[in-house]
């Protein structure tokens, strides 16, 4: 994604509705040039057109899979390299639905004896690479677009594990704390895996904060840990630390 486009996105993300006059004078480019920003942005269907401006997405519809893994890319690979320093050799874990949680397992690979339970066939494939894992995978509806698995066959089989760590993702998060996505029977998976780990990990890049969706999976304050690439804004951090949530800000590659 070019540059301006980039912050255009991470503007409304922050303000929720961003003007073409305001992103004219903020950028010094012509109110054309802004307009032809915010079409691609929403062909590629990351914003939706306003009368003068640009807002979110409804919170009934999730970018496509080809969408979700291209946006904030970079980001999902530091933080999900941050996440694997914290998973010890010989661990059992779950890990979700979610370009976020493939790229944990990409991330993970090279470790060794971990136990793996997933509903992820991307994540089982990654972590396959690994001949020292043992990985299973759940029964359930695999759906075309990302190869995830859902249904009551998923959530019975999750169920009956308890593993050191559940790391799963969300769609967004709302102001109140509220972790939220778009598919029902993504989020029983979700809840399952927060039900039946020791430790719960959330995955969550600075596009998930004040992102809407419109099905409840669970409170920020529920997770034992965030990872995310930057500080979120200041009314997140009042659930963090009211909530006793370990905060974990991944490192910069230029540093």
């Amino acid at each position: 994604m070019p540059r301006r486009q980039k912050a255009i996105y991470d503007m409304v993300l922050e303000k929720g509705f961003v003007s073409i006059e305001g992103l004219s004078q903020h950028f010094s480019v012509t109110p054309q040039t802004i307009r032809r920003d915010i079409n691609n942005l929403c062909s590629a269907k990351l914003l939706q057109r306003y009368h003068g401006g640009a807002g979110l997405l409804n919170s009934v519809e999730n970018f496509t899979y080809s969408t979700r893994k291209s946006l904030c890319s970079e980001e999902k690979i530091r933080v999900a390299k941050h996440v694997a320093q914290f998973i010890p050799n010989n661990a059992s874990l779950f890990l979700d639905i979610g370009t976020s949680t493939e790229e944990v397992a990409r991330a993970l690979v090279d470790k060794t004896g971990l136990r793996v339970i997933t509903n992820n066939l991307n994540v089982a494939s990654t972590l396959g690479q690994n001949r020292g894992f043992e990985i299973l995978v759940s029964g359930g509806v695999v759906r075309n677009h990302d190869l995830g698995i859902t249904g009551e066959a998923a959530i019975d089989f999750i169920s009956q594990f308890k593993v050191d760590f559940g790391i799963i993702s969300v769609a967004g998060i709302d102001p109140d704390g509220t972790l939220i996505d778009f598919d029902y029977n993504e989020v029983r998976i979700a809840r399952a895996i927060m039900s039946n780990s020791r430790q719960v990990f959330l995955v969550a890049d600075h596009s998930k904060f004040n992102r809407s969706a419109m099905v409840r999976i669970g409170n920020l304050e529920e997770v034992d840990a965030l990872f995310t690439d930057r500080t979120p804004p200041a009314k997140f951090l009042e659930i963090i630390k009211r909530g006793d949530v370990a905060l974990h800000v991944a490192p910069s590659e230029k540093h």
